[in-house]
């Protein structure tokens, strides 16, 4: 039999905010481990947190055979270790920081209450087999999100913004705070056109549920039966990315052990559908390409759902993309989605107008509406360049709105 070793490893230490203040300072370490054991059929799991004798939990693994979790697949070998930390902080680091941060926004946006929290996360993910699979992947940010409620407002929090680096600097930190809080309180109106700037992730959900290799292959997804077609706009492209530059925290391996070439595989190229994404028993059962997405699944066998989808970007700044236009970036954004039929209304309770760099006045409250075609299709304007306002990538594309 062969026996595998899934290990995560999570420190977390955090300062938070409350009212313009230092209110507290914690931590929190952790380590899980899952033991696994094959026999060419089944998977005998074994879910252990913290420290424990390794042949034990083994050995329980084994037992745990007789609950026929189905595995018929060959186990990975190969060995390589990333580790993407820039730079270490010591607990007093973090607290400076975090001082720095309150004073700077205190002394520049008296009129703002703040509230968040500044940490730095530092994770580690490893996988190991009996046949030679040494796999380990390290990452460490420092982040700090923010909370603002202007002096005179009624709600709960008027907005926040969040910003995360490997090595911080804290310049992009305060101009981002300028940019969110200085024209904060000067009221304009909506363009005629909505250009919705925001990063992109929060759009992929729909998107991640019909690549799903199975959701495709029972013809439950809007992208069933449209391999090799063209479905979004030609400068679309969708990939899984796990590379160094693209990542955060998101190991090059999936949870079989499964490396990408280049950390890097396209599923959708210039507008066409090249295939969905399958795991080892999905791409068995449906007959379908195996695309080395399988999630870690400590408590038990893989499941498939294993993508870092990344929309690529163009060679074109957000400013180049605009050529003079005006945005509209989402603060507040509580409610809706997309439904069944890929169409997608939220309501906006706090939106900037912006230039593409810097933003200009709040706007009133509206709806934005559209659909994952329309979105990704000929509304689509790109993916900028560079990373103006959120110190990350970016979209652009056209919505229709009501007030």
């Amino acid at each position: 039999m062969e026996r595998e070793l899934i290990t995560s490893r999570y420190l977390y230490r955090s300062v938070k905010i409350k009212e313009t203040k230092i209110n507290t300072f914690s931590k929190d370490e952790r380590t899980d481990r899952s033991f696994r054991v094959y026999d060419g059929e089944y998977a005998g799991v074994q879910f252990v947190q913290g420290m424990a004798d390794e042949e034990e939990q083994f050995a329980k693994a084994a037992e745990n055979l007789s609950l026929k979790r189905p595995y018929k697949f060959a186990l990975e070998t190969g060995t390589r270790h990333r580790d993407k930390t820039e730079r270490g902080y010591t607990d007093r680091e973090l607290m400076d920081i975090a001082h720095e941060a309150v004073e700077y926004l205190k002394t520049h946006h008296p009129d703002f209450i703040i509230s968040g929290e500044i940490y730095v996360s530092t994770s580690t993910k490893a996988i190991k087999n009996t046949l030679g699979l040494d796999l380990s992947n390290t990452d460490s940010t420092l982040d700090i999100e923010i909370a603002f409620k202007h002096k005179d407002s009624k709600d709960i929090d008027d907005g926040w913004f969040s910003i995360g680096q490997r090595d911080f600097d804290f310049k992009k930190f305060t101009d981002m705070a300028d940019n969110y809080l200085t024209n904060f309180t000067n009221r304009v109106e909506l363009p005629e056109e909505l250009i919705i700037q925001e990063q992109y992730y929060g759009y992929l959900g729909k998107l991640n549920e019909c690549l799903n290799a199975e959701n495709m292959a029972l013809g439950t997804s809007l992208l069933s039966g449209r391999i090799g077609e063209k479905v979004f706009a030609d400068g679309f492209t969708l990939t899984h990315d796990v590379s160094d530059k693209e990542t955060w925290f998101t190991p090059f391996f999936d949870g079989e052990g499964v490396v990408q070439p280049n950390d890097r595989r396209v599923f959708i190229e210039n507008g066409v559908l090249l295939s969905g994404y399958a795991d080892k028993y999905t791409a068995d059962k449906y007959g379908v390409p195996h695309t080395g997405s399988a999630g870690i699944n400590m408590t038990d066998i893989p499941y498939n759902g294993y993508v870092n989808l990344r929309i690529e970007r163009s060679e074109k700044t957000v400013k180049e993309l605009l050529d003079g236009r005006l945005t509209v970036v989402p603060i507040i954004a509580a409610g809706g989605g997309f439904n069944d039929k890929g169409e997608y209304v939220t309501p906006i309770q706090t939106a900037m107008l912006c230039d593409g760099e810097r933003f200009i006045g709040r706007l009133p409250e509206f709806a934005i509406k559209g659909n994952m075609f329309d979105m990704f299709g000929r509304d689509f304007i790109g993916v900028g360049s560079d990373d103006p306002v959120f110190n990350d990538k970016q979209i652009l594309m056209r919505m229709q709105y009501s007030k």
